[in-house]
C-alpha cells in the first residue's frame, strides 16, 4: 500500500508545515524517510519567519519550497500542521483564518501544541468557532536542540502522540492526522482536552519546572563549582531537561497556568510530608514514599505496555499476545509453581492492617498481587520488595491507612476488588476501586448488597459492576448473612468489614469455600469462630504482625497436573503445593477420574497444609463430578475440562453456575473453544457434558480459540495441545501474567512446545 493510500490524500497533495523548527522539521524528515514526496508526488511546504531556516530546510531535502509569508504557500494546501509555540498560535491562526478560502476543499488543520485548552480557545477566537476539520494534537517528543538543523527523522519513533478531538471534529479528519503521525513511527492515542492538560502538567510541565528551579538554585550558590564538578549521573539525568528552550517553556507555563499550579500544589504537599519525615527521623514514612515511587514507575509501565486505556492509568493496547502450541510433547521433571494468589492477596491486606512488621516469603509476583501491593502503597503503607518472593510490610494498624490520591486500580484481580470493598467500607475516607476491561464486566452486587446491609455506602455502575465508589466514615453494624451462592470472596469481604463493625458478623455458606481469610486472621491474632457452615467474628479487634510463608498455588499447579495426567509417559513432581481442605477439589476429581496422583511430604506451613504432588500418566475415565466438590475446584474447571476431553466416556458437571461470572463466562468460553477443536460437548445453564475419546492417540484437532482475556482459559487450551493432532492458537493471552507470570517458561521446561506471538492491535 502506498503512502498516499495510507494517508488518504487526494492527488497533488500539499502538506504545509508552519514553523520549521525541531518539531516541524523532524515531521518533514520523518515523512520524507517513508517516501512522502518522492514516491507519491506529494509536495511538502513550509512557512517560517526565519528565511535561513527555510533555505536550510530546502538544502536538507526536508521541504520542496517555503516562504516567510503564509500567503505565499497556503494555496491548495490539503494538510496544514501548525508547529509554532503556543503563544504564537494566536497570530498564526488569525492569519490562517483570513486565508482559509485558499486552502484545498476539505483541507485538514492540526497543531503540535503541548497545551490544548489554550489552542482550542485561540481557534474559536480566530475562526469564530471550532472548525470541524481542525484536529488538535500533541507529539510527546523533543530534544534540547532546536531549529531545523536539529531535525531528526526518528524523533517520533515509539513516542506517543495525543490527539484531542472535540465533539464536532470530523472523523475522516481525525483519521488523516492519526495516519500522518503513525507514518512517523509514533503511537497515537486520543484524550479529551482538559484531561490532556491535567496529565501533561504533571508528567511533563512540572518536571521541567522543577529541573529549571533546581539548577537555577544550585547555580546561584557559593559552592556552585564543586556542586556541578562532582554531580553524579542522577543529577545530570534529572536536570538534563533544564537545557530545553526557555522561551518555549515560558509560553507553556503561561498557557497551561492553572493545571501547572494545581500540579505544583500537589507536589508541594508531598514534599512537605517528606521533609517532615526526614526532620523527625520517620524511617517508615520515608520508606513508604521511596518504595511507593520506585515500584509505581515499574508497575504502571508494565500496565501501559499490556492493557487498554482505563480510568486514568492506561492507554490503548499496542500489542496482543497469542500462544502458538505445537501438537504433542511430553511432561516430566520437578518444578515449583508460583505462590498462591489468594494467600498473597490476603498477606498484603492483613499485613498492612496489622501492628508491627510482617515478612512474607513465596509471594506471587503476578500482576494481580502486585496491584494489591501497589494499592496499599498508595494508601501510605511502607512495603519493601517484592524481591524473589520476599515482601516486608510495615503495618499501620486497623485505622492507619491514608486516603489515596485517586482511584485504586486493581487490574484483573476480582479477589482484590471484592476484599478491598470490605476493608475500605470501614475506613474514614472515600475510595474508588477500578480495574481492567475484564474486571469491569464482573458483578460486584454480591458484595455491595450485604455491605449496604451493614451500613456501608457503596455505588456501582449499571448491573452492579465496577468501578465501586465507597463512602468513608460510615458506622457499620454486624449482620447475619446467608450467602445465596458459595463464594470465598464474598465471605472474606464481609469478615473484613466485620472487623470495623459494631457487634458480631456471621456468614453462613451453602457449601464449603476456601478458608484462607479465617486461617490468616487467626494467625494475625484476630479470632474467627466456626461452627458447621457458619463463621463469625466480633468487630473492634486488632491484628498483630506475623510471618507468612506462601505455599505454591494449587490453581496454578492444576494446569501441570492435568498436563501430566493426559500425556502418555508423563512423570512430574510439583513441590510445596498448598492443599488446604477447601481447595483440593481438583485433586479429588482427578483421582476419581483415575489419575495416578500421590501426595508426599505433607506438612503445615504458617497454618496452611502443603505437600509435594507426584503425578504420572494413567488412563482417565469420565465421571459425574460430585456437587460437593464443585466449590472446592471452582477455579480449576477450565483445566479439568481438558482432562475430561481426554478421558474415556462422558464427564458431567452440574451446579457450577459460578463459572458464568468469572473473568469470562468460563462455561461458554470453554464450550466454544472445545467445539472449535472438535471436542464433543453439551452446554447447560449451570454445567456441561464433555465426551472424551480416551486412548493414547490425539483426541481432537487444532484451531484458533479465544481466551476472552481470561488467563485460565488461555492456559487450559495451551495444555490441550499435548493431545491435539494439529497446532492450537490461543488469542489474548496477556492476562496470564495476572496469576502465573512464569507459566510459559515452566511449560517449556516440562516439555510443551509453546511460542509467544505479539501482534499489532488492529
Amino acid at each position: 500500500m502506498s503512502v498516499k493510500q495510507d494517508l488518504k490524500l487526494p492527488d497533488a497533495s500539499r502538506i504545509l508545515v508552519v514553523g520549521l523548527g525541531l518539531i516541524g522539521g523532524s515531521l518533514a524528515a520523518a515523512l520524507r524517510a517513508v517516501g512522502v514526496g518522492r514516491e507519491d508526488g506529494t509536495v511538502i511546504l513550509a512557512c517560517d519567519p526565519n528565511v535561513d531556516e527555510i533555505r536550510l530546510g530546502v538544502e536538507m531535502g526536508l521541504i520542496d519550497t517555503g516562504s516567510t509569508r503564509l500567503a505565499d504557500v497556503v494555496e491548495g494546501a490539503t494538510l496544514v500542521v501548525l508547529a509554532v509555540p503556543v503563544l504564537a498560535m494566536r497570530s498564526v491562526m488569525g492569519e490562517l483564518a483570513g486565508l482559509i478560502s485558499q486552502l484545498a476543499p476539505d483541507a485538514v488543520i492540526t497543531d503540535v501544541g503541548s497545551t490544548k485548552a489554550a489552542v482550542r480557545d485561540i481557534a474559536v477566537e480566530a475562526f469564530g468557532g471550532l472548525p470541524p476539520r481542525l484536529v488538535l494534537g500533541h507529539p510527546i517528543a523533543g530534544s534540547e536542540k532546536s531549529g531545523v538543523a536539529a531535525s531528526d527523522a526518528r524523533l517520533y519513533q515509539n513516542h506517543k502522540v495525543i490527539l484531542t478531538p472535540c465533539a464536532n471534529t470530523a472523523e475522516d479528519a481525525r483519521q488523516c492526522v492519526e495516519t500522518l503521525w503513525r507514518l512517523t513511527g509514533a503511537d497515537v492515542f486520543s484524550m479529551d482536552v482538559e484531561r490532556h492538560d491535567q496529565v501533561l502538567a504533571r508528567t511533563s510541565h512540572l518536571p521541567h519546572l522543577l529541573a529549571f528551579s533546581l539548577v537555577d538554585t544550585l547555580a546561584r550558590q557559593d559552592e556552585r563549582m564543586d556542586i556541578f564538578r562532582y554531580a553524579a549521573g542522577g543529577f545530570r539525568d534529572f536536570t538534563r531537561i533544564a537545557g530545553s528552550d526557555p522561551v518555549m517553556w515560558r509560553d507553556v507555563f503561561t498557557a497551561n497556568r492553572e493545571a501547572v499550579l494545581d500540579a505544583l500544589d500537589d507536589f508541594e504537599v508531598g514534599l512537605k510530608r517528606l521533609r517532615q519525615a526526614v526532620a523527625q527521623g520517620d524511617g517508615d514514612g520515608m520508606l513508604a514514599t521511596f518504595d511507593r515511587a520506585r515500584h509505581a514507575r515499574h508497575y504502571f509501565e508494565s500496565l501501559l505496555n499490556k492493557t487498554s486505556y482505563q480510568a486514568e492509568y492506561q492507554m490503548q493496547e499496542p500489542n496482543s499476545l497469542r500462544y502458538l502450541v505445537a501438537p504433542g510433547g511430553s511432561v516430566s521433571g520437578r518444578i515449583r509453581v508460583p505462590g498462591d494468589k489468594s494467600i498473597s492477596h490476603r498477606s498484603i491486606m492483613l499485613g498492612a492492617l496489622s501492628e508491627g512488621v510482617t515478612e512474607v516469603t513465596g509471594f506471587l509476583e503476578g500482576e494481580d498481587s502486585l496491584a494489591t501491593l501497589q494499592a496499599f502503597r498508595e494508601m501510605g503503607v511502607a512495603i519493601e520488595g517484592p524481591h524473589q518472593g520476599r515482601v516486608v510490610i510495615h503495618g499501620v494498624g486497623m485505622h492507619g491507612l491514608k486516603p489515596p490520591a485517586g482511584p485504586l486500580y486493581v487490574g484483573n484481580a476480582g479477589t482484590a476488588m471484592r476484599l478491598f470493598a470490605g476493608l475500605l467500607a470501614g475506613q474514614a475516607f472515600d475510595t474508588e476501586l477500578t480495574g481492567d476491561t475484564s474486571l469491569t464486566r464482573r458483578p460486584m452486587g454480591r458484595v455491595a448488597d450485604p455491605l449496604r446491609e451493614m451500613g456501608a455506602v457503596v455505588e456501582t455502575t449499571e448491573g452492579g459492576r465496577p468501578p465501586l465508589k465507597i463512602k468513608g466514615g460510615q458506622s457499620l453494624k454486624g449482620i447475619d448473612y446467608d450467602m445465596p451462592m458459595a463464594s470465598a470472596q464474598v465471605k472474606s469481604c464481609l469478615l473484613l468489614a466485620g472487623m470495623y463493625a459494631d457487634g458480631e458478623t456471621r456468614v453462613r455458606e451453602p457449601a464449603p469455600t476456601r478458608d484462607h481469610t479465617e486461617r490468616m486472621l487467626n494467625g494475625f491474632g484476630y479470632r474467627v469462630e466456626r461452627e458447621g457452615d457458619t463463621c463469625w467474628l466480633r468487630g473492634g479487634g486488632r491484628l498483630s504482625a506475623a510471618p507468612i510463608d506462601v505455599p505454591s498455588d494449587i490453581s496454578s499447579a492444576t494446569f501441570f497436573l492435568v498436563a501430566a495426567a493426559i500425556t502418555p509417559g508423563s512423570d512430574l513432581v510439583l513441590e510445596h503445593v498448598g492443599i488446604n481442605p477447601t481447595r483440593i477439589g481438583v485433586i479429588n476429581i482427578l483421582q476419581a477420574m483415575g489419575a495416578d496422583l500421590q501426595l508426599h511430604n505433607q506438612r503445615e506451613v504458617g497454618g496452611e497444609p502443603v505437600a509435594d504432588l507426584h503425578i504420572r500418566y494413567a488412563p482417565l475415565k469420565g465421571i459425574e463430578i460430585p456437587t460437593d466438590q464443585v466449590p472446592l475446584a471452582i477455579d480449576e474447571f477450565p483445566a479439568l475440562f481438558i482432562a475430561a476431553a481426554n478421558a474415556e466416556g462422558i464427564t458431567r458437571l452440574r451446579g457450577a453456575g459460578e463459572l458464568r461470572v468469572k473473568e469470562s463466562d468460563r462455561l461458554q468460553s470453554m464450550a466454544d473453544g472445545m467445539t472449535i477443536l472438535g471436542i464433543d460437548n453439551t452446554l447447560l445453564d449451570d454445567g456441561i457434558d464433555i465426551v472424551g475419546k480416551g486412548g493414547e492417540a490425539p483426541n481432537y484437532g487444532g484451531g484458533r480459540v479465544q481466551s476472552h482475556e481470561d488467563h485460565r482459559i488461555a492456559m487450559a487450551f495451551t495444555i490441550a495441545g499435548l493431545r491435539a493432532s494439529a497446532p492450537i492458537e490461543v488469542d489474548d493471552c496477556s492476562n496470564v501474567a495476572t496469576s502465573f507470570p512464569s507459566f510459559v517458561d515452566l511449560a517449556r521446561r516440562v516439555g510443551l512446545s509453546l511460542d509467544e506471538v505479539r501482534e499489532e492491535a488492529v
